[in-house]
C-alpha cells in the first residue's frame, strides 16, 4: 500500500546552495491557519536523496513516513498554496530529500497546522521587534503576508541574521516593504563579512550585539521597555539563550499563557 503523499509541489527556488523555499498545495486544499503556525511536511523513506548529503546509517526505512514540522512562510490569506523555507542538513533524514524534490512532485502534509508563535498576544499599540537567524526568518514572513497592520500606531523592526548576505533569504521582500511603509525597518547582519565577494556596507555581527549596546533602540527609535514593545525571537537555540539573557537584564520576561510576558519564543533545533 503506498504511502499516503497527498499534495503537490508548485514551485521550487533556491536561496543560495543549501536554502531552498517550497511551495505546495495540499489536495484537501490550503487549511486556515494563523501566521506564525507550522505545517508539518514528510516523504517516505523510499524517496530519492539528493547525492551531495551524507549516506545514511542506517538507511531509512523505505515504507515509513519521515516527518518534520516547519513554519510556513506564506500568508494566512493565500488559498493556493503553504510555502515553506528550508535549510539543508546533509546528514538530516527529511531535507535531502525535500532538496531533491522537483515541481510537480508529490509530498506529505500533515492535516493540521499548530502553534503559540503568533500575534494574538501582542498588546494593541505594542512596538514589535522580530528577530531571526536563518531560516527563522519564515514565521515572521507570513505574519507581515497576512494583512499585517503596518500603520496600526506601532513601529515594527526586523533583525535578520546569516552569516554571508547570499543567506539572507527574502531580502528583496524584506527591502520592499520597508521602503513601502514608514513604520517598518529591515535590519540585515552578516556575522562572516571578510567571505563576501562584493562589498558588504549592513551591519556586521551577531544579533544579539545590537541588544547588548543601544543599537536596537536606535533603529526602533524608542527605548526598550518591555510593557511598550514586544520582541519575537526564532531560529538558534544560541541566539535565543543570549538574547533571553540580554532581554532579561532590561526586565523583559518570556510569555506563557499563565504568565504574560514581553518575549515570544520559537526554537528551531
Amino acid at each position: 500500500m503506498p504511502l499516503a503523499v497527498n499534495a503537490t509541489v508548485t514551485h521550487r527556488s533556491e536561496v543560495t546552495h543549501g536554502l531552498f523555499i517550497i511551495r505546495v498545495r495540499p489536495d484537501a486544499g490550503v487549511p486556515d491557519f494563523k501566521a506564525g503556525q507550522y505545517a508539518v511536511l514528510g516523504l517516505p523513506g523510499s524517496a530519492p536523496r539528493v547525492p551531495f548529503a551524507d549516506p545514511e546509517d542506517p538507511p531509512a526505512d523505505p515504507d515509513k513516513m519521515i516527518r518534520r514540522a516547519y513554519s510556513i512562510a506564506s500568508g494566512s490569506v493565500e488559498k493556493d498554496f503553504l510555502e515553506f523555507y528550508v535549510a539543508f542538513v546533509t546528514g538530516g533524514a527529511l531535507t535531502p530529500r525535500l532538496y531533491a524534490l522537483q515541481e510537480g512532485d508529490r509530498v506529505f502534509v500533515g492535516d493540521r497546522i499548530v502553534g503559540m508563535f503568533t500575534l494574538d498576544d501582542v498588546p494593541a499599540g505594542n512596538d514589535v521587534i522580530f528577530v531571526a537567524t536563518g531560516t527563522g526568518l519564515a514565521p515572521y514572513v507570513s505574519m507581515l503576508r497576512s494583512n499585517y497592520a503596518f500603520h496600526a500606531g506601532h513601529r515594527t523592526v526586523i533583525f535578520h541574521g546569516a552569516r554571508h548576505s547570499w543567506d539572507l533569504g527574502y531580502r528583496g521582500d524584506m527591502e520592499s516593504l520597508a521602503a513601502h511603509h514608514d513604520n517598518f525597518t529591515y535590519v540585515p547582519t552578516i556575522s562572516d563579512p571578510d567571505e563576501e565577494t562584493e562589498e558588504w556596507t549592513g551591519l556586521t555581527g551577531r544579533v544579539t550585539a545590537f541588544f547588548e549596546d543601544d543599537t536596537a533602540e536606535m533603529v526602533l527609535g524608542a527605548p526598550l521597555d518591555p510593557a511598550r514593545v514586544s520582541v519575537f525571537l526564532c531560529g538558534n537555540p544560541d541566539m535565543i539563550t543570549g538574547m533571553m539573557r540580554t532581554l532579561g537584564e532590561k526586565g523583559f520576561r518570556e510569555h506563557t499563557r499563565k504568565q504574560p510576558g514581553s518575549i515570544f519564543v520559537e526554537k528551531y533545533w
